[in-house]
């Protein structure tokens, strides 16, 4: 395969400078560098790219989760192009799920539950149940109600999380995996040969770093897990979202932990020339 090299975002985290007033500010911090990319053992992996449906059909989930609108405009202005061009080079494309069920009508499904039956064998949930108490039942309630998602907005999250699917700009096609956990994604790197899976999709700091099949976990399985900057929005706060704050963050603890970080139009021009 032709070496392909494409202008890549680290972070530097050393030297901290003791000479300084705040050592950390000694850090090399952002740099870019000309780095290979193994297309051919990489692939794109698109999780939780979720049609939410509309403001007006749920306000409940749009005003407990402010991202939704920003994932919409990605999902229409980056996915189909970027999408369209990976599939054009035959480069894979992975789809992260969660198991509420609607990825289960695809044959993509299926194909990762088979695959992880032939990698990790029959799985079993060792998960042991915790102690339950009246105050343990009561402080989950309260943080339910009282700090995400608020009690108000449950009834239009629950309505509208049980017809979500696929945003259209994520749809899968018939010959792409969709994974649901861990175990499945890392079966499917298995068995394509990948060892480098750039994610895209909402929201970087939540899903892409804790649920099943999140950048951290596949991390630790010996995968770079990277990302590319436009493609990908996070949950805010009211102190963050004016400047977008916690991705910013979690871009730096992806180039920092688990891979490095991609601008979307270094990306595809070195689709262009792969």
């Amino acid at each position: 395969m032709k070496e392909i090299r494409i202008k890549t975002w680290y972070y530097q985290q050393f030297d901290a400078n003791y000479s300084l007033e705040v050592p950390a500010e000694g850090y090399g911090g952002w740099k870019q560098a000309l780095l290979p990319l193994e297309l051919e053992k990489t692939a794109i992996v698109a999780m939780h790219a979720w049609d939410c449906g509309r403001q007006t059909d749920y306000p409940g989930w749009y005003r407990a989760v402010e991202y939704i609108e920003r994932a919409n405009e990605i999902s229409e202005k980056i996915f189909p192009l970027l999408l369209e061009k990976v599939r054009e080079k035959h480069i894979n494309v992975i789809h992260v799920a969660d198991d509420s069920g609607y990825a289960d009508m695809f044959e993509g499904s299926s194909k990762a539950r088979m695959l992880v039956r032939k990698y990790f064998g029959e799985k079993t949930d060792n998960h042991q149940n915790v102690p339950s108490s009246d105050i343990h039942k009561y402080l989950r309630n309260f943080k339910r109600d009282f700090s995400f998602p608020g009690k108000n907005n449950i009834p239009d999250i629950e309505r509208g999380q049980a017809v979500k699917g696929f945003l259209k700009g994520a749809m899968p096609r018939d010959n792409e995996y969709i994974a649901t956990d861990s175990d499945q994604l890392h079966s499917i790197c298995l068995e394509l040969g990948i060892n480098h899976l750039i994610y895209i999709g909402f929201a970087i700091n939540w899903c892409l770093q804790y649920s099943p099949g999140n950048m951290n976990d596949m991390a630790d399985r010996g995968l770079l897990c990277s990302t590319i900057r436009e493609a990908v929005t996070a949950v805010e706060n009211k102190n963050s979202a004016a400047a977008q704050a916690h991705k910013e963050y979690a871009l730096w603890v992806t180039a920092l932990k688990n891979g490095f970080v991609y601008d979307s139009s270094d990306f595809m021009n070195c689709l262009a020339e792969y």
